[in-house]
């Protein structure tokens, strides 16, 4: 016999857990599922700001640290989670990298992962290695010229994965002088892509396609060609899938339009701006599917696409362009003589533009509302032109090629951070500047270069505790145990 239906009998949720219950199953998830879980509902948020979870977070990202805070715990978490991020300390741990004459000009950090080029060789590390002994450089294999573009990707975005165990690991992609694309993966150049009648001048910020229909890797040579390939062609199989015409110049700069995955941007060093549709030709060599043109005054220095709008540094200012229509909707920034570099932070409305001497950062919805864009800040106290930048949600990192200090600014506030010194100082030769630099969360790699010598300076915040002195000198804006390593003595790989 069936027992007797109730019918306001209704299924168990998890609100139905006393606090104490959830907060025991919430002591297993990460900083970010805690952080979606706070912002669920009012009940769940209780539970996700319990100082049981975060003393647990504290102890495990930083075990060395004692926490004291009359604020809260979680305030305590958050608070040094900023503090590491932004470089407030003057204590990192840190090594000096020293090698030979030929500078470091491609850089990309992920995790643990450290990945840089040398003219024409390509150098792979783990970060924790550096700190830990031993040699911690392979090199990966060389081209025969410089390499020109670098691009990390990972086998799950390649779609080339085997295992789950495998989909986070990384795939490097490196363009060359030599002609060549190359593709390297475990250790090793897995693949060698050839087409361009001339040296690869770069490489698409993105992968081009949607997961189901495998993914395109465009790149663009110094023929005026654009090229796309696949990762996924088999032996027999041709890599190499359309050739896009139309660019009298040769190409300097790729980007994959942010709202629709098959759109690529190009732009040559005539400055003319064409919009390709992926998708609108079967033919391996196809013009036809420009669906866009325009141009921008001035040599072009960055491009970088977000959602339906595509953001281009040339000349001396940043012009914002609509892809649906082509339009130009604004300039969002103007710096003179002319522009040496450009970053953008489109989730904080944010760009910054690097001038002789100075950097410069500007709000766009600010600019829209004004005739002429005017900067919020004025990053002052570089030497020379400022060619380098990064920006994250904490900290706007800058650097030049002349300058031996690299600047942090607090990207709220612009105020200056910590300033940082790109060479090792009890190296005699001299060092002119920074040459290349890449940032994740708390760690940082500087590369620089001058005279005999190149030096890589690796930085980790994670543990630091003596936060920048108030009496060191650090200007703020204007704001509307060293260790040594030889390269030539590092793990070679060959392919």
């Amino acid at each position: 016999m069936e027992p007797p239906i109730v019918e306001d009998q209704r299924p168990t949720t998890i609100t139905d857990l006393d606090v104490d219950s959830l907060v025991q199953c919430a002591s297993y998830l990460d900083f970010q599922d805690i952080s979606n879980m706070a912002m669920t509902c009012k009940f769940l948020k209780k539970a996700a700001y319990s100082d049981v979870i975060w003393q647990r977070l504290f102890r495990e990202h930083w075990p060395q640290q004692i926490l004291c805070s009359s604020s809260g715990v979680r305030e305590a978490y958050l608070g040094r989670l900023t503090a590491v991020n932004q470089f407030k300390f003057s204590d990192p741990l840190y090594v000096y990298l020293c090698g030979n004459t030929r500078p470091c000009n491609h850089m990309f950090l992920d995790k643990n992962i450290l990945i840089f080029s040398e003219g024409s060789s390509i150098q792979m590390a783990k970060f924790d290695r550096f700190f830990s002994g031993g040699i911690p450089l392979v090199t990966l294999g060389e081209h025969k010229a410089r390499t020109t573009c670098m691009r990390v990707f990972s086998l799950n975005e390649a779609s080339l994965f085997r295992s789950g165990t495998q989909s986070n690991e990384k795939v490097v992609i490196t363009s060359s002088s030599d002609h060549s694309i190359r593709m390297w993966s475990e250790g090793s150049c897995q693949r060698s892509f050839r087409g361009h009648n001339g040296p690869v001048s770069t490489l698409s910020d993105k992968l081009l396609g949607d997961d189901g229909s495998g993914k395109l890797l465009a790149s663009g040579g110094e023929d005026g060609t654009v090229r796309l390939w696949s990762f996924c062609s088999g032996r027999g199989q041709h890599a190499l899938k359309a050739t896009l015409y139309g660019h009298e110049k040769s190409i300097k700069l790729i980007s994959v339009a942010g709202h629709k995955p098959s759109l690529l941007v190009s732009i040559s060093n005539d400055s003319k701006v064409r919009v390709w549709d992926t998708n609108a030709s079967s033919s391996s060599f196809r013009s036809s599917c420009c669906v866009g043109m325009t141009s921008v005054p001035g040599s072009p220095v960055g491009m970088k696409c977000h959602e339906s709008l595509l953001y281009i540094a040339a000349g001396s200012s940043v012009s914002i362009i609509d892809l649906r229509t082509m339009a130009k909707v604004e300039t969002a920034a103007v710096c003179q003589p002319k522009l040496q570099s450009f970053e953008s932070m489109p989730s904080k409305s944010l760009i910054c533009t690097g001038g002789v001497g100075k950097a410069m950062l500007w709000d766009i919805r600010r600019s829209q509302e004004t005739p002429k864009p005017e900067p919020i800040a004025e990053l002052d106290g570089h030497v020379g032109p400022v060619t380098l930048l990064h920006m994250d949600p904490y900290k706007v990192v800058t650097a030049g090629i002349e300058d031996t200090y690299t600047h942090v600014w607090e990207t709220d506030t612009c105020a200056k951070i910590n300033s940082l010194i790109c060479y090792d100082p009890n190296i005699v030769d001299p060092v002119y500047g920074c040459t290349a630099m890449a940032i994740n969360g708390c760690r940082g790699v500087i590369a620089s270069s001058g005279g005999h010598i190149s030096v890589l300076r690796i930085l980790d915040f994670t543990n630091s505790a003596e936060p920048v002195s108030a009496n060191e000198e650090v200007p703020a804006s204007k704001f509307w145990s060293s260790q040594s390593y030889d390269r030539d003595d590092t793990e070679s790989e060959d392919e």
